[in-house]
């Protein structure tokens, strides 16, 4: 059996929150390590001291807890297990396969001794009633695919830029590094995610019926990530092609898509005017491996790629990322925020070009405040142009 690959920065978060009067949401793609990280941190409790007798396990996914996919019943379960003077800590996988869960958590919750920690895969189970019977006793912990400095400690492949080809082409699901070498049991892998996802999360969890039609939004936005994308563009799009399909159910698929954390949209910010804006969003794969699966590609289109990747790895540090509108017709690829700290991105795949590099420093040099600013490229050089620093990506991926 493989080793865990440990998700440090995501452990730190669980033990942060820790016996708080807090509900613990574990969010994310299915498969990107949720069950994992609660099998890791129940086995640090258990390096700490806890008694095995203080920890309560339900994954809804197994039909062994089939039963208690009714909140009445997941409900008397966890509490008949508890010890009286005792923290417990409840672990509950997959929460959203118990209908009117909410029911159950919200009780459990009044339970002064319970520490309680669920994982869902569709983010409509915080927009519900979830939110509105626990406002303000929830936090939501994202979770992505694995990050590259995670990847490292899963793969044999030495040379970190040989390992960022494989990390950018095939993906970083943590079980599918099980099978870098093997090309075909990779992609079926990836291809039972996807459609594991559009069955399960997408289709059955928002009632849609047009498997054809989901697929077609899913290969689109696929192609143009980092680009900018509306409903009607892809509504137009999809007509002139033959296949006549109205903004309203795009703008419906769209927000199915995004829910079960397949795909991210991203808005525009107006760095000078402070505002956020509501024209063309932008979309991102929670994985490259499995847009290389879904549009048959590999190691092509480079620099859209590694904009995905810094925009999820931006995401996992922490980060409240924006598209940047920094002048007239010029886009900084991303605002970053976290502890009201702003950073500033530009991503390329090499400025080595004297006009590329010209390019890409402009809208940079159009903020006209102080916070940091970033190239991130593939060169092998680096650089520092009035301020603006050009690093290297594979680097600046390692950096914790």
């Amino acid at each position: 059996m493989p080793s865990l690959i440990e998700r440090k920065a995501y452990l730190e978060q669980l033990n942060m929150w820790r016996e708080k009067e807090m509900i613990k949401v574990v969010t994310g793609v299915r498969r990107c390590g949720k069950s994992t990280l609660f099998e890791l941190y129940i086995e640090r409790l258990k390096a700490e001291g806890v008694l095995p007798e203080q920890i309560i396990f339900v994954n809804l996914e197994d039909e062994d807890y089939s039963e208690l996919r009714d909140y009445k019943k997941l409900h008397e379960y966890v509490k008949s297990l508890i010890l009286p003077d005792k923290w417990i800590y409840v672990f509950i996988d997959e929460i959203q396969n118990c209908i009117d869960y909410e029911n159950a958590i919200s009780s459990l919750f009044l339970k002064k001794s319970l520490d309680i920690y669920i994982t869902g895969s569709n983010a409509y189970m915080l927009s519900g009633e979830l939110a509105t019977k626990l406002t303000a006793r929830y936090i939501e912990i994202d979770m992505l695919p694995l990050s590259f400095a995670e990847y490292g400690e899963a793969v044999r492949t030495e040379d970190k830029h040989e390992r960022f080809n494989q990390y950018m082409n095939l993906g970083a699901f943590p079980y599918s590094t099980n099978f870098v070498e093997n090309s075909l049991a990779h992609s079926q892998y990836l291809e039972g995610i996807y459609n594991t996802v559009l069955v399960k999360d997408v289709m059955t969890r928002k009632k849609l019926t047009d498997i054809t039609l989901l697929k077609s939004i899913a290969s689109f936005l696929s192609s143009n990530v980092g680009s900018p994308v509306s409903a009607k563009k892809i509504a137009d799009t999809l007509t002139s092609s033959g296949r006549p399909t109205s903004v309203v159910t795009v703008e419906t698929y769209l927000e199915a898509l995004c829910d079960s954390y397949l795909f991210y949209k991203v808005g525009r910010y107006d760095i000078k005017g402070k505002l956020h804006l509501k024209s063309e969003s932008k979309y991102y794969i929670c994985d490259t491996g499995l847009r290389n699966m879904i549009l048959g590609t590999e190691g092509k289109d480079i620099g859209h790629q590694i904009e995905n990747i810094v925009y999820l790895e931006l995401v996992r540090r922490g980060c409240t990322v924006s598209i940047g509108k920094s002048g007239r017709g010029t886009e900084v690829d991303f605002v970053a925020v976290r502890d009201k700290k702003t950073e500033y991105y530009q991503v390329s795949a090499s400025v080595l070009d004297e006009s590329t590099l010209e390019r890409e420093l402009i809208p940079l040099r159009q903020i006209n405040d102080n916070y940091p600013k970033y190239l991130l490229t593939l060169d092998f050089i680096t650089g520092d142009y009035e301020g603006i620093k050009q690093t290297n990506l594979v680097d600046w991926l390692l950096r914790q």
